[in-house]
């Protein structure tokens, strides 16, 4: 039963479209991290890696811009690595060294450069990336070969340009601990400059603290309904799905465009890998733009059954329930 929501914007209604010219502009940190420094990064004590991979990073983008009078960075390496589970700072690291950076510089999600390379096809993606000398990449994703095979070859064009790199990339919370984080795949898989990349190890517990199997909040459609304002989307959870099978995923965040929260109504268990995918990419978009989610039904933080959470996907659903705890909360 689909069951409309009085005073928000019907998310389903809205019809964005690709701009190339636009995609480039909005590669920035995104507005949780667009204060992020060294300085304010906060590294935990019982973690020394933290303020370990905290000072690599000021280092590496210590170097500026290119050419004649270009200052060398002490670290010789074309790429830094952040390795690391979720909520231990990597993004906040990653995004204090773009404003460190004083150079043309690119800051973006690895689906953003992916979206973009879609957009523009490689050869132009190339030509117009190559005018950047610093990109940073969010979430570097390993679970998709064919967009890992596109990134490969990007970053091993791009270096031969002189661009430098920093990364970062999630190993999921039954990893900790093990040895079992990502940087081997990440070496493997981004084939000829993966091995030239330093690895920077980051080991700590999620800042939020908040264990991704805890129980989520579902509320009654009268509270959702009190919670609406005229700055809220709103959505049926199975007509949202089908949305996002016909939307591009590069275009989520224009989805959400001028919204602060996101209300979904008649929510349930997920059957559906390619929708439960598209709906994660949907939660990476809200959680960079701060959108609070709320919802009737099954509560969103229970919304993956157990054989998605241990299948192939795994790191991207747990990183998805761990953004929608904190952005339902």
């Amino acid at each position: 039963m689909v069951t409309e929501l009085r005073n928000g914007s019907d998310i389903c209604a809205r019809m964005p479209e690709i701009v190339p010219a636009e995609l480039i502009g909005e590669l920035f940190p995104p507005r949780e991290f667009e204060t992020s420094s060294f300085e304010n990064y906060r590294p935990d004590v019982n973690f020394p890696s933290q303020a370990e991979a905290r000072d690599k990073a000021s280092e590496f983008v210590g170097g500026t811009k290119r050419g004649l009078f270009a200052k060398k960075s002490k670290i010789g390496a074309p790429g830094l690595y952040l390795d690391g589970g979720f909520g231990v700072g990597k993004t906040h690291l990653l995004a204090a060294m773009y404003h460190s950076f004083s150079g043309s510089k690119l800051f973006g999600s690895f689906m953003a450069f992916t979206s973009l390379v879609g957009a523009l096809g490689f050869a132009k993606a190339l030509e117009t990336l190559s005018q950047f000398e610093f990109i940073a990449i969010d979430e570097f994703e390993l679970d998709d070969p064919g967009n890992t095979m596109i990134m490969s070859r990007l970053l091993n064009e791009l270096s031969e340009k002189g661009s430098k790199f920093a990364a970062t990339s999630n190993t999921p919370p039954n990893a900790l601990g093990e040895g079992r984080f990502a940087a081997a795949d990440f070496q493997r898989e981004i084939l000829g400059i993966g091995k030239q990349f330093l690895m920077l190890r980051v080991d700590g517990e999620d800042y939020r603290h908040r264990p991704v199997n805890a129980n989520g909040v579902s509320y009654s459609l009268s509270e959702l309904q009190n919670w609406v304002t005229p700055e809220t989307a709103t959505a049926d959870f199975s007509t949202l799905l089908k949305k996002l099978g016909m939307v591009h995923p590069a275009l989520y965040g224009k989805l959400l465009a001028g919204d602060k929260q996101l209300a979904i109504t008649n929510v349930n268990l997920l059957n559906d890998q390619n929708d439960a995918l598209r709906f994660v990419s949907l939660v990476d978009r809200a959680y960079e733009l701060q959108i609070k989610i709320r919802g009737t039904g099954v509560p969103l933080t229970e919304i993956f059954p157990p054989h998605f959470l241990d299948g192939g996907y795994r790191k991207k659903y747990l990183r998805a329930v761990s953004r929608l705890g904190a952005l339902s909360s």
